[in-house]
């Protein structure tokens, strides 16, 4: 039986090819005498005749009916046609829905009231009740989900009647579910209560997918009315999704059937699969950009996207959108000399538009060829055939990348430099210049995106070197503000290569030349926030070398750019979580100074903003964290305080949201990052309390979510950092607990990752600050063991590494108090036990009297007189 039906509703061959009887029955009705006219459904009633009078049916075609004649109609077909194998009816016009109860519109519908609207139109169960009646498997197509008949006046200017108001909420446009039918299939045209569009031009978007897909090869009818549905779905940029209910029994096209199908109908049917989720993901990507849906469907599902998180897949969405739209402008823009290139241009932008990448990929490849073997054969032509051919590459180096895929657009971008060297700088228009540009910037992004941090510097330096060459033959201030963000990109891998002098001379740099031009080119606020970026991106290298006045000021520069941006535009979310950004900093840096004050100020106000932008938008995953992190910095400064119960809230609070967002998007690393980093600071808040039990238990969690997350990507230095972090909590509570082995491996392991990580970057100097403290840690331990050349050898080693620090910037407070716990743990082993503890204490004085002592280090002081009064020693 499953045979049969396969062979009755594969719509493939023609009446001789079949022993089935096929019959249909088409009705279209477009001159409305009582409601809107529609324009097509006559054009919609003829091309489906045509279609199904060549797969062998046997057709009746109805046009503007009035309801007498179209129940006569019907009456026809159910006598003519009965026994026969396959029935089918198409309907196109008007329809509606009554109280549940679905209605096609003659020609004469009277909609003045709702008594009358019911007497003059005809029920879909009498059209359901025929093809029952007729045939053992019957499809019914109803293109009838037209736009609203009742809301007003058409084009041609005759008016429509409308329903009296007490009962126009009875009566919807559109059409509603049916409910299962057995052995009939129902094909609407629009999904049910919605409205669906009548056409622009000769036929309604519907009809017209159903008569282009109706005799694909190899397909059964459902894998067609896929097809039908996705094209429609994309042409109306997923405001218009066809419907389709089936009593069918359930079949399935082979898979070598789908195999064969041309790319574009692979992607239509691949589209059906896709979760409402992420349908609604790329219709809001491809809305904000706007783009047709297709491409982006076609970067989801044809990229290796399934591992990312939410919040990953959405960046890599975007990025497709915008690589997308780059190149459809220049395809839509970008002339040849050699027409038949700029066709084969012009055929590739419709087939990007649609999805079909390979498509497109070789459309373009056929043009290249056509200039690459025109340049060689005529040397006459041979720069202008080269820089063709390199306009061509280029445009089909972004289709790929629009495509997610890199390697193909790397290796296009490369070619693209390749034709442009051969041509010769000096043979290069404006544009072309433009473009080589552009090159070598896509080049260096693609590199960084795939992680090859070596490959982005060398593109991100030939750019710098390009654009300062067109600097100075070019007048066009653009042109020095892409040279300024080149130094920001070229510092940007020389940070992640850990080369802070020449990644801050970049940025300073950059910095530069974006303070001249925003003086002489005021209108221009965009580059008020580059160079607001810039200003941060100095204060992050100046902070990481230790250099904290200097730091400061960079980031109140930022700062101060950043108001000014966010009064003048007061409702924009993104330059108030600019803002957020940089207080951030200032109160991370303030910490960093002691000045605890100046911190709590910063660090509220973020959190204030963040807040009100998490409340404005509860579903935005971004702020919620935005939120969590603002939580966690508070945390940290009320432990600062000796506030361990304040403290505890703010970090229970951050982790909850933590918590769940990682329930929500259980692949995201970021989040599961923020979970390990939560734990421990609850464990923390615990250790000050001296609630050792659940102390140990919150660092084992962070620890063992820490080593997940190294084990993923061993070169990720901060979480390898995190991990290090993680094994000193736990030692550090085993100590207590007096489990000194457990502690002693813990602390050895970690000091195993930090030597590593200092290694890699000797101008890290939070880096060698962790070795000195974990050292200090690993002397204590080794002291408590009894193990004195072993404490001896750690207390000196952690010494002279904070000496380096507080000698480099007795600024920083932080560095200033940890070289006094330096002094008192070489106090332990050092010969003059005595000058060890009064440098401690003259250091811990000094802090206290400029005010930048914290809070929690103050017992310090009385400490450390008692050490010395336990010594003999007299303070004078």
């Amino acid at each position: 039986m499953r045979l049969l039906f396969a062979l009755l509703l594969t719509l493939t061959t023609t009446a001789t090819a079949v022993a089935e009887r096929r019959v249909a029955l088409v009705i279209a009705d477009d001159d409305y005498r009582l409601v809107r006219p529609l324009a097509n459904p006559i054009n919609d009633g003829e091309a489906m005749e045509a279609s199904l009078k060549k797969l062998g049916f046997e057709v009746v075609l109805e046009t503007n009916r009035d309801l007498r004649r179209m129940r006569r109609a019907l009456d026809d077909f159910r006598e003519d046609a009965k026994g026969a194998d396959v029935a089918l009816v198409y309907f196109s016009g008007h329809g509606v829905e009554i109280s549940g109860d679905n209605r096609l519109l003659p020609i004469d519908a009277d909609a003045s009231s709702l008594d009358a609207l019911q007497k003059t139109s005809l029920p879909l169960e009498e059209v359901r009740y025929t093809v029952a009646a007729t045939a053992r498997v019957g499809l019914i197509v109803l293109d009838a989900c037209r736009s609203d008949p009742f809301s007003g006046s058409s084009s041609e200017g005759r008016g429509a009647t409308s329903l009296a108001k007490d009962v126009a909420d009875k009566v919807k446009p559109g059409l509603g579910r049916i409910g299962r039918a057995e052995n009939i299939l129902f094909a609407f045209s629009a999904a049910p209560g919605e409205t669906a569009a009548d056409g622009t031009g000769q036929n309604s978007p519907f009809t017209t997918a159903l008569t282009k897909y109706l005799g694909t090869d190899g397909l059964e009818i459902r894998s067609v009315l896929t097809l039908v549905q996705q094209e429609v779905y994309d042409l109306s940029r997923g405001k218009q999704l066809p419907y389709v209910e089936s009593g069918l029994p359930k079949l399935f096209f082979a898979a070598a059937a789908k195999e064969q199908l041309p790319e574009r109908e692979r992607l239509l049917l691949a589209m059906a699969d896709v979760t409402p989720d992420m349908r609604g993901q790329v219709e809001q990507i491809a809305s904000d950009a706007d783009m047709p849906l297709a491409p982006l469907y076609g970067a989801l599902i044809g990229s290796d996207t399934g591992n990312l998180s939410a919040d990953s897949l959405n960046t890599r969405l975007r990025e497709a959108a915008d690589a997308f739209v780059k190149v459809r402008g220049e395809m839509k823009t970008l002339a040849a000399d050699d027409p038949r290139v700029t066709e084969l241009r012009r055929q590739a932008e419709e087939q990007l538009s649609l999805g079909a990448f390979d498509a497109a990929q070789a459309k373009l490849a056929e043009a290249a060829n056509i200039d690459e073997v025109s340049r060689n054969a005529l040397k006459v032509n041979f720069v202008d055939r080269t820089l063709s051919q390199a306009a061509t590459v280029f445009l089909s180096a972004g289709a790929a990348r629009a495509d997610l895929n890199y390697a193909a657009a790397i290796n296009g971008y490369e070619f693209v430099l390749a034709l442009y060297g051969e041509a010769g700088q000096t043979s290069l228009s404006l544009e072309q210049a433009d473009r080589q540009s552009r090159t070598l910037e896509e080049l260096g992004t693609l590199y960084t995106t795939v992680g090859n941090v070596e490959a982005a510097g060398r593109a991100f330096s030939a750019l710098l070197a390009n654009l300062e060459q067109r600097s100075l033959q070019e007048t066009d201030p653009s042109v020095k503000r892409d040279l300024a963000i080149s130094h920001i990109k070229l510092a940007n891998t020389r940070m992640a290569q850990g080369d802070l002098p020449t990644s801050l001379e970049n940025y300073e740099a950059a910095r530069d030349m974006l303070q001249d031009l925003t003086t002489s080119v005021p209108d221009k606020k965009d580059w008020l926030g580059d160079l607001a970026m810039a200003n941060d991106k100095i204060g992050n290298v100046l902070a990481t070398q230790g250099d904290v006045r200097a730091a400061a000021q960079a980031y109140q520069q930022s700062l101060s750019i950043k108001q000014q941006l966010a009064d003048a535009e007061p409702g924009r979310a993104d330059l108030l979580s600019d803002l957020t950004i940089t207080y951030d900093e200032i109160g991370d840096l303030a910490r960093t100074a002691g000045q605890l004050d100046g911190a709590q100020t910063a660090l509220e106000e973020s959190l204030r903003i963040r807040l009100a932008l998490a409340e404005n938008k509860p579903d935005d995953t971004r702020r919620q964290r935005a939120v969590s992190v603002s939580q966690t910095k508070i945390g940290d400064l009320l432990r600062e305080r000796g506030d361990a119960a304040g403290a505890l809230v703010a970090f229970n609070k951050s982790q909850a949201i933590a918590e769940d967002l990682a329930r929500r998007d259980p692949n995201n690393t970021d989040l599961k990052r923020d979970l390990s980093i939560g734990y421990s600071k609850i464990g923390n808040a615990y250790s000050d309390q001296k609630d050792w039990p659940l102390a140990l238990e919150a660092h084992q969690q962070a620890l063992a979510t820490a080593r997940d997350l190294a084990a993923i990507d061993p070169g990720n230095t901060d979480w390898q950092r995190d991990l290090s972090v993680c094994l000193e909590r736990v030692a550090e509570v085993l100590r207590v607990q007096g489990n000194a082995s457990g502690a002693l491996q813990n602390y050895q392991d970690s000091l195993s990752i930090a030597d590593r990580l200092a290694k890699l970057d000797s101008a890290n100097l939070n880096w060698q600050r962790d070795i000195s403290i974990t050292l200090q840690k690993i002397g204590y331990l080794e002291t408590d063991r009894r193990h004195f050349e072993g404490s001896k050898a750690a207390f000196e080693a952690s010494l002279a590494i904070a000496q380096k620090l507080a000698q480099s910037d007795p600024n920083n407070a932080i560095w200033q108090i940890d070289l006094a716990r330096a002094y008192v743990a070489y106090a332990y082993v050092a010969r003059d036990p005595k000058a060890a503890l009064t440098t401690a204490l003259n250091l811990t004085l000094e802090l206290d009297r400029t005010g930048r002592l914290a809070p929690g280090d103050k017992f310090m002081i009385k400490h450390l007189r008692s050490l010395l009064a336990k010594s003999g020693a007299r303070k004078k």
